[in-house]
């Protein structure tokens, strides 16, 4: 895994995307909708969120998925069925539904590297790109 991080070549994010970071949640062996689930909610977000297409989890640096944004609700709106809410407060978060983005794009980001999007010690978890 860690040569395939190192080896990954880098992307300019052309699309408006949201670049999402949750090294707390993400493993190696995650199911698609675990990674979907993990990658969709809940998020502390401006109204910027509504112009960005693409959403892409992030590790390491590189982008493991490519998911469609359809529309934004309120965190707590949305089941979850692989990860429970109970513990965390929702209120002012965000949540999207989406589907797994088409070929040309998940082939144009997905395990490319986007580490230069994230600003050194940047607290936050998600990066704007094009929004």
């Amino acid at each position: 895994q860690l040569v395939a991080y190192s080896a990954a070549k880098p992307v300019k994010v052309v699309h408006p995307a949201l670049l999402i970071r949750d090294n707390r949640l993400y493993r190696h062996t995650m199911s698609q909708l675990e990674l979907y689930e993990a990658t969709r909610g809940i998020w502390r977000l401006g109204k910027r969120r509504e112009g960005a297409e693409l959403a892409l989890p992030v590790f390491e640096g590189v982008a493991k998925e490519v998911y469609e944004i359809e529309r934004w609700y309120s965190a707590g709106t949305l089941e979850y069925k692989t990860r429970e809410l109970n513990d965390l407060s929702i209120d002012g978060r965000w949540e999207f539904k989406g589907s797994l983005a088409k070929d040309p794009l998940r082939k144009r980001y997905k395990d490319r590297r986007v580490s230069e999007y994230f600003k050194k010690g940047a607290q936050s978890p998600v990066v704007y790109v094009n929004c």
